[in-house]
C-alpha cells in the first residue's frame, strides 16, 4: 500500500490517502512522529500504529481540554471524549487523568453536591439524583450528600420568597410552586410545612 496524499484539515488533523483513496482522518503530529510521507509504502501494522497513537492522543487532548474548562466525573468525561475517539482510548485516556490526580469522582462529587444544596437549594434527594446521572456510583453520591449539611425548610423558604411568594394567592401560583419544589426533590410533606406559614392550611385538604 502506498501514501498517495495527506491533506491538511482542521483541529490538527489531516486526511490520509492510500492507494488513492481516502482512508481516514489523523493527527498531524502522530504523522509526524511516525515520519509517514506521501510516497511511502505502508504496512497494515504500521497503519493500524498510525490510526491507534492518533486516536489515543485526540482523546487525551480532548479530555485535558475539557477538565480544563470545568470539573467532569470519569463517567461524563469518557462519555464526551469518547464522542471525538473510540471509547477504549477515551477510557485510557481518562484512567490515566484518574492517575494522575486531575480526574477524581470523590472530590467532583463533593463540590457538585455543595454547589447544588446551597446556590440551587436542591434537597438531598435530588441532589444524590443529580450525581447519579453524572455517572457518580450510587452509594459514593448518598454518602456525599450525607456528609453536607442542608437545611430543608430553609431552602424551600428561600426558593419560595424568591421565585413564588407573589403568586401563592392563586391556586395555579400554589400549584406551579408545589411541582417546582417537587422537580427539585423536596417531598410533598415537607413543601406542605413549609407552605402553611404562607397560605391557609385548607388549600391541602
Amino acid at each position: 500500500m502506498t501514501v498517495t496524499a495527506i491533506e491538511p484539515k482542521k483541529k490538527g488533523l489531516c486526511a490520509l490517502y492510500i492507494d488513492g483513496e481516502f482512508v481516514t482522518k489523523v493527527d498531524t503530529e502522530t504523522v509526524l512522529s511516525l515520519r509517514v510521507d506521501v510516497g511511502d509504502e505502508i504496512s497494515d501494522e504500521k497503519l493500524h500504529e498510525l490510526i491507534t497513537l492518533s486516536d489515543t492522543k485526540r482523546a487525551k487532548d480532548k479530555a485535558m481540554w475539557l477538565i480544563s474548562y470545568r470539573d467532569h466525573s470519569k463517567h461524563e468525561l469518557i462519555e464526551k471524549v469518547s464522542k471525538h475517539s473510540s471509547f477504549d482510548a477515551a477510557t485510557k485516556a481518562v484512567e490515566r487523568l484518574e492517575e494522575l490526580g486531575l480526574v477524581n469522582d470523590e472530590n467532583y462529587a463533593r463540590r457538585y453536591a455543595t454547589d447544588l444544596l446551597n446556590l440551587k437549594r436542591m434537597s438531598p434527594m435530588g441532589a444524590v439524583r443529580k450525581l447519579i446521572e453524572k455517572g457518580i456510583d450510587k452509594e459514593l453520591a448518598r454518602d456525599t450528600v450525607d456528609s453536607l449539611e442542608c437545611d430543608v425548610e430553609s431552602n424551600i423558604q428561600a426558593i419560595i420568597d424568591k421565585k413564588y411568594a407573589h403568586i401563592l394567592n392563586e391556586e395555579k401560583g400554589k400549584r406551579r410552586c408545589i411541582n417546582a419544589l417537587q422537580r427539585l426533590g423536596y417531598s410533598y410533606c415537607d413543601i406542605k410545612s413549609v407552605l402553611n406559614n404562607y397560605i391557609d392550611e385548607d388549600y391541602y385538604y
